[in-house]
């Protein structure tokens, strides 16, 4: 029988972070994965300066070792239409591999880490969890992503949950693709469906190019991801054929009906649903919370009651989502798609609403 202080199921940026911030602390830390590191992870990969510091990383320092696209701007528009071009005078983003990314960020946790292990099992009993029947904790922490097996465990996850939807290809191009490629590693380009209801994206990365496309509409995805890649061939952004995308599903924040603390438990990142409303993003959600978390988890002086954790539960509370989000989930979607068509096409709108609101959002959280 194996025991520890505090349990980590999910080693991504979310479970990375909270084992991080639990350093030094004198607790046994002990981080689950069911995968061994390197592994690909479904994502479009781009990041903000805000979680390189909060992470202590130097953008300088990480760039030496792994691959790090500084982000200066962006493409934006609607599939069909016209395209707006927005420049920043420094980065606002970085694109990152996930590969990459997620190792470094468990390397650098120093807490003991089993690789290829999942949780099969979760039982709480005598005020302590016991997970695949051979593992004592204190703390259960999730931050296994939207299919968390804490979450679906121990943190209530409901079959009513309606995720958004997602399919993203990665992959690194020949020399021909290089060239070809319009796509361009500073500018991102972003394009609305015309509904609305999602939006496709493509990242270039030095010789690695993502593509994908999430919805908050399950419904013919494969169609829209297809008809989004012919878009990008026919208008020559991207005039190659590309390889077959996965897909993945989060929830948007407000939208989560699972229990996120409970006594002895914690989920954070995708498992608590906690990806931006407009945007989709994850990775800083799930740094933030993770670090949230570890914070709440020091207070608590080893007292893992559920009111002795309400510092999460309070941080969550007092980091609602930006404004821009909130307000363009509150438009019918008849009158946003209609809307979407004009203002799409204003400058003012693209950098002050869509980029810097909804897709950087430098109040949020």
């Amino acid at each position: 029988m194996e025991a520890c202080d505090v349990l980590i199921v999910g080693g991504g940026p979310a479970g990375s972070s909270c084992a991080w911030g639990l350093r030094r602390t004198g607790l046994d830390v002990l981080l689950l994965d069911k995968r061994a590191f390197p592994r690909d992870k479904v994502c479009g990969g781009w990041i903000t300066p805000r979680v390189l510091t909060s992470l202590g990383i130097s953008p300088l320092q990480y760039s030496r070792y792994k691959l790090l696209q500084p982000i200066t701007g962006f493409r934006v528009g609607q599939m069909g239409g016209p395209a707006i071009e927005t420049s920043y005078d420094a980065p606002v983003s970085y694109g990152i591999r996930r590969c990459e990314f997620d190792e470094y960020l468990l390397d650098r946790t120093r807490v003991r880490v089993a690789l290829g292990v999942g949780l099969s099992s979760l039982e709480r009993t005598g005020g302590v969890w016991l997970a695949n029947e051979n593992i004592r904790a204190r703390l259960v922490v999730g931050a296994g992503g939207h299919f968390c097996p804490v979450a679906a465990l121990a943190g209530g996850k409901r079959p009513d949950e309606s995720p958004v939807v997602a399919q993203e290809t990665e992959f690194e191009m020949d020399g021909a693709q290089m060239e070809a490629c319009r796509v361009e590693g500073e500018v991102p380009e972003l394009y609305f469906c015309r509904d609305m209801k999602g939006y496709g994206w493509c990242i270039r990365k030095g010789n690695f190019l993502n593509v994908g496309l999430g919805r908050v509409d399950p419904h013919r995805l494969s169609t829209h991801v297809a008809d989004f890649f012919r878009f990008l061939n026919k208008s020559g952004r991207v005039p190659f054929p590309v390889p077959a995308p996965r897909g993945h599903a989060y929830l948007l924040r407000g939208t989560s009906p699972r229990t996120v603390v409970d006594d002895g438990l914690l989920l954070i990142g995708d498992s608590a649903g906690l990806a931006h409303p407009q945007s989709g993003e994850g990775i800083g959600p799930a740094v933030a919370s993770g670090l949230a978390a570890a914070k709440a988890i020091r207070a608590a002086r080893r007292n893992y009651a559920r009111e002795k954790l309400a510092g999460y539960a309070n941080y969550l509370n007092a980091h609602p989502s930006p404004w821009a989000a909130r307000a363009g989930r509150l438009l019918p979607s008849g009158v946003s798609s209609l809307a979407a068509r004009v203002l799409l096409r204003q400058h003012w709108f693209v950098r002050h609403v869509v980029l810097d609101g909804w897709f950087l959002h430098p109040t949020g959280s």
